[in-house]
């Protein structure tokens, strides 16, 4: 694509990362194929090309962003399959995020937007905030009808009926693993921590039990990202700038690795040497990006196909009529009565990270039946605060993601990021939990609660145990 950005706009490091990825672009229109918007839409412009004229337009003329480029500009997912789907390399999602702090400076929202905005950059990546609004959302839901906003309605539909209680395994400290292989700082992250316990005290079970000793650093919380993705710069720059600096910290005691157990977060924490590029924390910038890993690239290293650890008890012996579906101590052979797990892939692991094949491979090791649904490169509409700023689409596309998970009549959906847990999971009844829940409890741990939770409310989901 050709440009004409002058010598003077390109001394902006910003605007100068955004005419490499325009001109890297050549209008082949393949991104069109794999973009959600415009599965759903139907409209250019809700293309990652059709966005792609629109930036390039807005940024060469420095001009005041209108609502039209607005509009088409928010209703973007970043999702980013359309960086997997490139032909060309265009490095969509840092144009995207350059784009949305742009409009963020330059563009006076109405005040709903913004005072909304602001609510969700005060309350999700402060766990106590947020545990504090999800218990008003919790008493306030059964007037939902009556709220005319349906952004506002989407937020009291997403408060979980159960709050769980506060995990100290979030609070800085170091949990030690017998047969030390090596060491791993955990990050706990924020919206996670009030909405979900369960991930975070799985992990740290499973990692320990496999031999890496897990810190959680003091310092550390939110990677930034859902304010990074509203380009609110300054306030998602200060979060990751604590979370570099305490796991600097941490590596000087030695760190082979930073295991983030939330792909949403991941995507953002391996991007933290561009966003820090031209920042004095640079170097430890990069130096965390660098050791950043998925919880699944950590565990494909330390659960080998043959590991003793695994005791194969995810066999079904479903007996209609009673309660019992799972015998802990029978083994069985893989996809022998296996439990069925629909596997959904969160669109920051397959697109963001490009890790596809880690976590059904791991679960395939511990015993289960993998299920991988039709579609499984779109987004499920969850994509951080999407599913509460664009409901209507969002809604969409949950939809068609459920009826794909369905089709394959499967005991448990597993997924490795909670926004996508929180968005299948509110329209289903089939359970759904974090992947290292599952390997947890196929390796010695407590079977899942949201699977006893399940079979309790779901007769046709048999109880496990």
């Amino acid at each position: 694509m050709q440009t004409t950005f002058t010598p003077d706009q390109l001394q902006d490091p910003g605007t100068a990362r955004a005419n490499d990825i325009l001109r890297a672009c050549v209008h082949c229109g393949f991104c069109t194929a794999t973009c959600p918007t415009y599965q759903v839409l139907g409209d250019e412009l809700d293309s990652p090309r059709g966005r792609i004229y629109l930036i390039k337009d807005m940024l060469e003329n420095e001009r005041v962003p209108d609502e039209k480029t607005v509009k088409h500009i928010d209703r973007c997912l970043s999702c980013l399959a359309c960086m997997t789907t490139c032909p060309s390399g265009v490095h969509y999602m840092h144009l995207v995020d350059h784009a949305r702090a742009y409009i963020e400076e330059h563009y006076d929202r109405p005040w709903s937007d913004r005072a909304l905005r602001w609510l969700l950059a005060r309350i999700l990546p402060y766990p106590m905030r947020f545990r504090v609004a999800l218990l008003g959302a919790k008493i306030a839901r059964p007037f939902a009808r009556f709220v005319p906003d349906a952004r506002l309605r989407a937020m009291l539909d997403m408060a979980p009926k159960h709050i769980p209680p506060v995990s100290r395994n979030d609070d800085p400290q170091t949990f030690p693993a017998a047969g030390k292989k090596m060491r791993v700082a955990l990050m706990t992250g924020c919206a996670q921590r009030a909405l979900n316990t369960d991930i975070n005290d799985a992990t740290i079970r499973l990692l320990t039990r496999l031999g890496a000793e897990v810190v959680v650093a003091e310092g550390a919380g939110c990677c930034g990202a859902l304010t990074h993705h509203m380009g609110k710069e300054r306030e998602s720059h200060a979060a990751a700038a604590q979370n570099i600096r305490a796991w600097v910290a941490e590596m000087d005691l030695g760190l082979d690795a930073i295991v983030i157990n939330t792909s949403g977060c991941g995507t953002t924490v391996k991007d933290y040497g561009h966003m820090f590029r031209n920042d004095p924390l640079a170097a430890e910038a990069a130096q965390v990006s660098a050791i950043a890993k998925d919880v699944s690239e950590v565990l494909m290293e330390l659960l080998p196909a043959d590991a003793p650890h695994l005791q194969r008890n995810v066999a079904k012996t479903a007996i209609a009529g009673t309660d019992a579906a799972i015998s802990p101590t029978q083994p069985t052979k893989i996809g022998e009565g296996a439990l069925r797990v629909a596997y959904h892939a969160a669109c920051s692991l397959q697109h963001g990270q490009q890790i596809k094949t880690y976590p059904k491979e791991l679960l395939q090791r511990a015993g289960f039946t993998v299920l991988e649904p039709a579609d499984s490169h779109l987004c499920c509409g969850s994509a951080g605060t999407y599913n509460l700023m664009q409901p209507e689409i969002s809604g969409q596309l949950k939809a068609r993601k459920l009826q794909t998970l369905e089709a394959l009549t499967p005991d448990i959906i597993a997924a490795g990021n909670i926004g996508c847990m929180m968005q299948i999971g509110g329209g289903t009844d089939v359970p759904v939990v974090h992947t290292v829940e599952l390997l947890d409890w196929a390796t010695g741990g407590p079977q899942p609660p949201a699977l006893t939770q399940a079979g309790k409310r779901h007769p046709q989901v048999p109880m496990l145990r």
